[in-house]
């Protein structure tokens, strides 16, 4: 029997994302920009030293560019994505990375794309706040456009179940475990009220009392949507395995972290994470590969922009 033309363009599709991934290499840039690296991670730390949350942030960036249409700097132009609903008023670090992408053209003109700056930034910024570190496959090159109606269907949000958590990462070629492991970027950073109001206020029973009432006192009922709260209760600023921990004791700060660890599938990876940090190290690193790999641009397609808040004119 003839296979179907969607069977056909089915295999297609999964031939090209392999041969794309295949073209990201780590010494994409040993001749065309050999300080490239070194230049990102300078401003990096730069940035984290004078702001720590700046490193939950520009991992952020990299997450919510890579969700949507892939990791190709789509999230980092003017507009569009920047105004979905996950994105609006909490996307921060765009400022640093203009300043890293100033300093790599600096050194190498419209060699390095703003897609490869996120994919290392995201990684030097865990290694800055003592995280684990990983070999970032280079070579993704720059969308041309942006999808912001992709940014609202695709971005997991903070009232997620387990399952649809499940199945937004799994659409993205990533399983339970890289799920589970990649929630852990939350062990750094802080959130907004309007992120975690309902499950502070009855929406949920799955959450420690005191804790509660804690988040509370900054988070009013009503107004006060901006006002922060640390994801990680003991260790905001370092990148550790605090956050499994935390969900251990039912002090997830929102909806969608504690659901990880509520008698569900994922409670015995959570407790592994909990017990062994090397085995959260190992798994965090392995996923963030698999993410950067999300259907890249290579070769000659895209382009290198100029700046990474606009296309080439």
């Amino acid at each position: 029997m003839a296979a179907s033309p969607s069977c056909i363009s089915l295999v297609v599709l999964v031939a090209l994302a392999t041969v794309a991934s295949a073209q990201l290499s780590p010494t994409f840039y040993s001749a065309s920009c050999p300080g490239a690296l070194a230049a990102i991670k300078s401003g990096v730390t730069a940035a984290v030293s004078s702001d720590p949350r700046m490193g939950a942030s520009l991992l952020r960036l990299h997450f919510h560019d890579c969700f949507v249409q892939g990791c190709d700097a789509s999230v980092l132009l003017s507009g569009n994505e920047q105004n979905a609903g996950p994105n609006a008023g909490s996307l921060r670090g765009f400022g640093v990375i203009d300043s890293i992408k100033a300093q790599v053209e600096a050194v190498c003109k419209q060699t390095v794309s703003c897609a490869d700056i996120l994919a290392v930034a995201a990684r030097d910024s865990v290694v800055a706040l003592g995280g684990p570190s990983w070999t970032v496959l280079l070579g993704r090159r720059d969308s041309t456009g942006a999808n912001a109606g992709l940014a609202n269907s695709d971005l997991p949000g903070p009232g997620s179940s387990r399952a649809q958590l499940e199945a937004a990462f799994l659409k993205k070629g990533l399983d339970t475990v890289d799920m589970v492991a990649l929630s852990g970027a939350h062990t750094i950073g802080q959130a907004q009220c309007g992120t975690f109001r309902s499950r502070i206020y009855g929406g949920d029973t799955n959450i420690n009392a005191a804790y509660a009432a804690s988040l509370r006192a900054n988070c009013p009922r009503s107004g006060g949507n901006g006002n922060l709260a640390p994801l990680d209760t003991m260790t905001p600023n370092t990148f550790d395995n605090a956050y499994y921990t935390d969900l251990l004791s039912q002090k997830g700060l929102m909806h969608s972290d504690q659901v990880l660890f509520h008698n569900d599938t994922t409670d015995n990876t959570v407790r592994n994470f909990a017990s062994s940090a090397a085995a959260f190290s190992s798994a965090f690193a392995t996923a963030m590969i698999k993410m950067g790999n999300i259907a890249p641009l290579t070769g000659v397609q895209g382009q290198i922009r100029l700046s990474c808040s606009k296309v080439n004119s």
